[in-house]
């Protein structure tokens, strides 16, 4: 149990390695006692850089669109997919194709532009494209001149400042995706439940072991990290994760590559691979709980199939994802399993401080630098160029 909303069971290791697990524990309780700015983003007395007054301002906006790459749409993304706030109608650009069919002319429409660079090519061009002058527009960008930052004043909008000391995909619970989240109508204090959370011996234990036995994988050269997700809902929160563990961790020659699987369809395409191909694989399986599902009709089965009568489709994908289960623990195949018990602000909140937590955790003891990504910036540097000579 991590905790009340999230069931937990960790890596299927019979072996614990006591040592290992007092090295975390000890890397925990340092980063906990750091001037730490993401870490201060995971706690509800975090200050955010908007007022109130903001949010009243465009609280008749019906439509918004938020236009951002990576860590600055990611998790603003995943808060909106998973737990499906009915207020507005939210739209992510993040490539060059996602504007296909929009309204740009919508008087009712809110653009929301995020970098916290305030230059990333991809957010310049689609805000080129969709950015109408006529309609209301709030930049989330670093107090410094940049290209965005220059636009905005341009334009007379609105500017909110992005904290300067939290990386792209660690922010998701700072202004880059609580002011989205406040648009919903959802409350960053249900999200931010670090203190709340380091109080919780359970936590800490999980988390602690979590990380020790991860440490373990890898140093069995096991650097494939699959996720088995059964929730469509949670598609999102995988690819943020995705971008936090590779972007984190994959320096130096080495890291974990995150892979995204979508269950049960991958039943029908990778699970052989999963089970008996290569070996250098660890598994997270992914579920949950929902309150209402559709039914099987009882009166449409055939007599062979009859023991689907009154299950709904929730069943039916949980009994498939413990037959998996089951399963990789007879192959001895390593795997650590969520489940899901209520889909609410504080559930996710738990979520997102538990894999961010992990990923620095990991990074400390891999004795890599978790909040850089110096050889994503040279393709940057390279796609200038070209662009500038042709």
């Amino acid at each position: 149990m991590l905790s009340k909303n999230i069931n937990l069971k960790n890596f299927n290791i019979k072996k614990i390695n006591k040592k290992q697990n007092n090295k975390v524990l000890k890397i925990l309780k340092e980063l906990l006692k750091e001037e730490n700015q993401i870490l201060n983003s995971l706690r509800e007395n975090y200050v955010n850089s908007y007022h109130k007054k903001l949010l009243l301002k465009f609280k008749n906006k019906t439509k918004i669109i938020l236009i951002g790459m990576g860590g600055s749409i990611l998790g603003a993304r995943t808060i909106y997919n998973f737990l499906k706030p009915k207020i507005k109608k939210f739209l992510f650009v993040d490539s060059f194709q996602s504007y296909k069919n929009k309204n740009i002319n919508d008087k009712n429409q809110l653009n929301l532009i995020i970098s916290k660079s305030g230059n990333t090519l991809e957010t310049i061009s689609n805000s080129n494209i969709l950015i109408n002058k006529k309609q209301a527009n709030i930049f989330i960008t670093e107090n410094k001149k940049s290209y965005l930052m220059d636009l905005a004043i341009k334009l007379k909008s609105e500017i909110v400042h992005h904290n300067n000391f939290i990386g792209g995909r660690y922010s998701v619970l700072s202004e880059v995706g609580m002011l989205p989240a406040e648009l919903m109508g959802l409350s960053p204090n249900k999200f931010r439940r670090l203190n709340h959370l380091v109080k919780n011996k359970k936590f800490i234990d999980m988390l602690v072991l979590n990380v020790s036995n991860t440490l373990n994988l890898i140093n069995k050269k096991k650097f494939n990290s699959i996720i088995l997700n059964y929730d469509e809902k949670s598609s999102d929160l995988f690819y943020w994760y995705q971008q936090l563990i590779a972007e984190s961790l994959g320096k130096k020659g080495s890291g974990i590559l995150p892979i995204v699987s979508s269950m049960p369809k991958d039943n029908h395409s990778l699970m052989q691979y999963y089970l008996d191909g290569g070996k250098n694989n660890f598994f997270t399986f992914f579920f949950v709980k929902e309150r209402s599902s559709k039914k099987i009709k009882k009166y449409g089965l055939l007599d062979s199939h009859y023991y689907l009568k009154d299950k709904d489709l929730n069943d039916i994908s949980f009994t498939q994802f413990l037959a998996t289960e089951k399963v990789f623990k007879i192959k001895k195949i390593p795997y650590r399993s969520f489940v899901i018990n209520k889909r609410s602000e504080e559930t996710l909140g738990e979520l997102f401080i538990f894999f961010i937590l992990e990923t620095i955790l990991l990074a400390r003891a891999m004795r890599i630098n978790p909040y850089n990504q110096p050889a994503v910036e040279l393709i940057k540097t390279e796609t200038k160029k070209i662009l500038v000579r042709s």
